[in-house]
């Protein structure tokens, strides 16, 4: 490793209640040198709060792959950097990925935080065996799309995982009954918030409790792996 590079930091961000934000990604948010994040305006307000004053910069999917190759420049001559999703960790389901790969690449050191994420709370609250899981990140928006993905894990012996939008969620579920058939599940909703909730329900049974019931919010979506 160069050592008289920068590090590239990633940092969690609370998902819904604020005291959710570890002691040492505070520290490590103070001591670098530049955030990079997904909505400056929206960090700006997380940093206002922990009384932070630090240079933000923008690194988003519309221009991950260009600003990787800025930020690597600036670790090179010294800079450090902390990455943050606008909640959760970076890298899942968020972007970081390319940076990473970047870092890597030019023997930058990568130093990974633990904290806040909506997949493993949802897990372990679900109902569902927790031993042995498969994370499938956000589902196809297209019928097709998410009927070929629940196919290709039918045979697996895990609880699947996914992230759904709320305006999406019912044809989620109505897909997953036409593969997976009357399995165990769970939707997860508002992680870590006022609104918190869970519904553990057969998939047919929560589709049926979707035709009356819009749900709003961030939702993490769990089906039972084959017994």
């Amino acid at each position: 490793m160069d050592s008289t590079a920068g590090k590239l930091y990633l940092v969690p961000t609370p998902i819904g209640n604020m005291d959710d934000i570890s002691l040492r990604a505070i520290q490590v948010l103070k001591e670098v040198d530049m955030i990079a994040c997904e909505d400056t305006r929206h960090s700006g307000r997380l940093l206002k709060k922990l009384e932070i004053k630090k240079k933000l910069i923008s690194y988003h999917n519309f221009n991950e792959t260009k600003r990787a190759g800025t930020l690597v420049i600036e670790m090179k001559k010294g800079v450090s950097i902390a990455v943050i999703s606008d909640a959760g960790s970076p890298g899942i389901s968020d972007p970081a990925y390319r940076i990473v790969i970047k870092a890597i690449e030019n023997d930058i050191t990568v130093v990974p935080l633990p904290g806040a994420n909506s997949l493993v709370p949802a897990l372990t609250a679900s109902g569902l065996p927790p031993d042995s899981f498969f994370f499938g990140g956000f589902l196809p928006p297209k019928k097709s799309g998410r009927i070929k993905k629940f196919e290709s894990l039918m045979e697996l012996p895990a609880t699947l995982i996914f992230f759904e939008s709320p305006h999406r969620i019912e044809k989620a579920v109505t897909d997953a009954c036409q593969v997976f058939g009357n399995r165990p599940a769970c939707i997860a909703r508002e992680m870590t918030k006022i609104h918190e909730e869970f519904i553990r329900l057969p998939l047919k049974e929560l589709k049926e409790t979707l035709t009356t019931r819009k749900l709003k919010g961030e939702i993490v979506f769990l089906i039972s792996g084959k017994k």
